[in-house]
């Protein structure tokens, strides 16, 4: 006979009440980024920024810095960072399409923005969260010289390129075909291997993985 699990209700109840302090004593992002520019430490942690930073720290700005300044907190408008214009030649920008301020810090200057990335002249599909937006690299693309910015001339797709299995792989390969095709091996084309990736292996991806196995019940 299966023994019946006891319900162990207050200890539940004590499980639940540890993870809501939990959650509400989590710091803030205007706590954890804080930063003391006499001496380029964040107080919250106590760590250094790199030596190659602290030229733009002092030069560039923060993306809440520029949106805590703007009507609608910047939404609609484009935003670019200072390394993709060293970087790329095509354009880079985030459209900004949400912004969820942290009214917790002294000048609203911190918080969570979404928007719809251009990297190198191709728009993603659907908005996501802008990242890294505690960085000392963004600037503010003008009004009146967006449709110039945003101006690119599309490069075509380099076309894909074909590599030979393994000697093994390859003859499994083809036993397999042949076998299901119920013909001579010499009939079949030779198999190549395109060298192209047709996911992005990026945070997102991972995340979707992550959530797909949890809806399947499998362990990450």
């Amino acid at each position: 006979m299966v023994k019946k699990k006891r319900l162990r209700l207050i200890a539940e109840m004590a499980r639940k009440i540890r993870a809501y302090r939990e959650l509400k004593n989590r710091p803030q992002d205007s706590q954890r980024y804080a930063l003391d520019y006499d001496t380029m430490t964040r107080p919250f942690t106590g760590k250094k920024l790199p030596v190659l930073a602290w030229k733009d720290v002092q030069r560039e700005t923060r993306l809440f810095t520029l949106l805590a300044g703007m009507r609608m907190f910047g939404v609609g408008r484009l935003f670019t960072r200072k390394s993709w214009l060293d970087e790329h030649t095509d354009p880079c920008y985030w459209k900004i399409t949400k912004v969820k301020v942290d009214y917790t810090a002294e000048n609203m200057d911190h918080g969570k923005a979404w928007g719809i990335l251009t990297f190198k002249g191709k728009e993603e599909p659907k908005e996501r969260e802008v990242d890294k937006v505690m960085y000392h690299d963004w600037r503010l693309v003008p009004k009146h010289e967006e449709e110039v910015f945003k101006r690119c001339e599309p490069v075509p797709e380099p076309p894909v390129r074909y590599a030979r299995y393994p000697p093994l792989l390859r003859a499994m390969i083809l036993a397999q075909q042949a076998k299901q095709l119920g013909v001579d091996v010499s009939t079949i084309p030779e198999p190549t291997l395109p060298l192209k990736r047709d996911v992005l292996l990026n945070y997102e991806y991972f995340r979707s993985q992550d959530e797909k196995k949890k809806q399947e019940g499998t362990p990450v």
